[in-house]
């Protein structure tokens, strides 16, 4: 028990936490790292099942109560438990040593003391399937509807699910009852325990097919292709996920299937840049604009809309467009635009222009010192 770390610590939080606090912290780390969502993970598949020790012992007043006052002595039946070995029901416990034993003790402690776990045969969810779908800026911001290509596991038709030939059907197994586990008991240092493995005659399915379906071999499922319709909806940003419950692979007996959760990737725009539901893009004025005012069209989502810039703009002046942002995803309107100045300097001016910039320079005060008509770096003629 010295590796255990406080269930406090597991969950983020100080001794005394209530109970909504517990609560949202618990969902917080369920989400982050829950098996359907990271399949893969072996880390994450551990801190989810640390979390759900941490919770089965700090949502339930009484053991809670005890944890604060004794620790792990009082909600473990370990602690001075002796050598005689455990009984009664320990519940979860058996996943602890599971954890901290392995499969040492012919195939992990799935109960002890009268304690089983789900049997191998029951329903069993199918697992949920991930893709990345990539759309233009503008179909972000006003949704679209895409047709995607996946492939994914699907209940064969033929025998409907049940691995069996057409015209035949499985046999109960005969060794573990149709559970799809047996039982068997082993001495160690820590007592008598019992425990729950998967039956080696029919692999933890409960049954035993003698014909096999010839198109799916017996598993009762087959990969197909398969093509889906998905609705972006409008507002959706880059790296955000879009599920599509029941679209994931087939359940197995009986259990429902997985989800598919699509990543869309928002490709750039050449013109604005997002922020949340905010766009900002930039327009180029000349000094007689700026200076003068003007009305120019500016570029949105929705087309070009008139813009009126007042006398003496100045560069680095943001002008606000209300209501021609993105659309929030979740309700509730569009964001808003904002569109910044950029004052363009003229250049290759003929000496016409020069002059009229010269007495503009005199008339407004401004002093200007031209560079000298020779080649730099050259000394002047004596």
């Amino acid at each position: 028990m010295a590796d255990k770390r406080d269930y406090y610590e597991v969950l983020g939080l100080g001794k005394g936490a209530s109970d909504d606090e517990i609560k949202k912290a618990y969902r917080r780390i369920a989400k982050e790292c829950h098996p359907d969502l990271h399949p893969d993970d072996k880390e994450a598949e551990a801190r989810f099942k640390e979390a759900n020790e941490a919770y089965a012992i700090l949502s339930d007043p009484d053991k809670k109560a005890k944890y604060d006052q004794f620790g792990f002595a009082g909600v473990d039946p370990n602690y001075g438990a002796g050598g005689g070995g455990f009984t009664g029901d320990f519940g979860d416990l058996g996943d602890i040593f599971g954890d901290i034993f392995g499969g040492a003790f012919g195939g992990g402690f799935g109960g002890f003391g009268g304690s089983t776990r789900t049997q191998r045969n029951g329903p069993q969810r199918g697992e949920s399937l991930r893709t990345r779908l990539a759309i233009s800026f503008e179909e972000a911001a006003f949704g679209c509807k895409k047709e995607l290509n996946i492939t994914r596991v699907e209940q064969c038709d033929d025998c409907k699910g049940t691995g069996c030939a057409p015209g035949t059907t499985a046999e109960v197994c005969p060794d573990c009852k149709g559970t799809g586990s047996v039982r068997s008991q082993q001495r160690t240092a820590f007592g008598v325990f019992q425990t729950t493995s998967a039956c080696p005659r029919c692999g933890g399915s409960g049954k035993v097919i003698h014909t096999p379906c010839p198109k799916c071999r017996g598993n009762g499922s087959v990969r197909v292709q398969k093509k889906l319709s998905v609705s972006i909806p409008a507002g959706i940003d880059n790296g955000e996920s879009v599920s599509l419950r029941g679209q994931g692979n087939a359940g197995k007996n009986g259990g429902p299937a997985g989800d598919l959760l699509i990543t869309v990737q928002v490709r750039p725009s050449p013109i604005f840049e997002r922020e949340g539901t905010s766009l900002y893009n930039s327009v180029q004025l000349s000094f007689v604009q700026a200076a003068l005012g003007t009305e120019i069209e500016v570029p949105t989502l929705d087309g070009n809309v008139s813009l009126n810039i007042p006398e003496g703009t100045q560069t680095g002046s943001v002008f606000r467009l209300r209501g021609k942002g993105i659309p929030s995803v979740r309700g509730g309107g569009r964001g808003d635009q904002f569109v910044t100045v950029e004052l363009v300097t003229p250049k290759n001016l003929n000496a016409e222009q020069k002059e009229l910039m010269r007495k503009l320079a005199d008339s407004l005060g401004d002093k200007v010192k031209e560079k000298a008509d020779r080649p730099f770096g050259k000394k002047r003629k004596k």
